[in-house]
């Protein structure tokens, strides 16, 4: 299992986790039919989306971008990518993450609204994609506020697990 510290960002004092299937690519493209978006995959991940709640709450009722709520030093850590070729393309597998060995997400890939081909696909449409690229899918239900100190936890069944400590 993958560790590491994460700083807990500065302007925001309500942090919250969403653990989320991160997809790699290996190709790029515009416009990608959905029946070859997984040939684009070269492989996946766990990760966390990292958001600064109040940040994000504050700009969405100023009707203002809230990039900044989202894309932060350190706002999306990640495990190893594991290549297609040793996981295959993962979609029954549970995902899950403990905060201070907490259960507080927990769920099933298959309970995803769009599939990675669909996600790949739909993304194409708006901006080029490009190799190396990565894609956070999105995340089942529990996300919670996290503080300095805790210890968060998360896997995917048969792809990756990661392991952080917020600093």
């Amino acid at each position: 299992m993958l560790g590491g510290e994460v700083a807990y960002p500065p302007m925001t004092e309500k942090l919250q986790h969403e653990v989320e299937l991160v997809i790699a690519l290996g190709q790029g493209g515009a416009n990608i039919p959905v029946e070859q978006a997984l040939d684009h995959v070269f492989g996946y991940t766990i990760g966390l989306d990292l958001t600064r709640r109040d940040l994000q709450a504050s700009a969405k009722e100023k009707k203002q971008p809230w990039d900044m709520s989202k894309g932060f030093d350190q706002s999306g850590p990640i495990a190893a990518i594991q290549p297609v070729t040793r996981v295959g393309h993962p979609n029954k597998n549970s995902i899950w993450l403990k905060v201070n060995g907490e259960m507080k997400q927990q769920g099933n890939l298959s309970q995803m609204t769009w599939s990675v081909a669909e996600i790949i696909a739909n993304l194409s449409t708006y901006v080029r994609l490009a190799p190396g690229d990565l894609i956070f899918s999105g995340t089942p239900s529990g996300v919670s506020t996290i503080v300095r100190g805790d210890r968060l936890e998360g896997s995917i069944e048969g792809v990756s697990d990661l392991k952080i400590r917020l600093v």
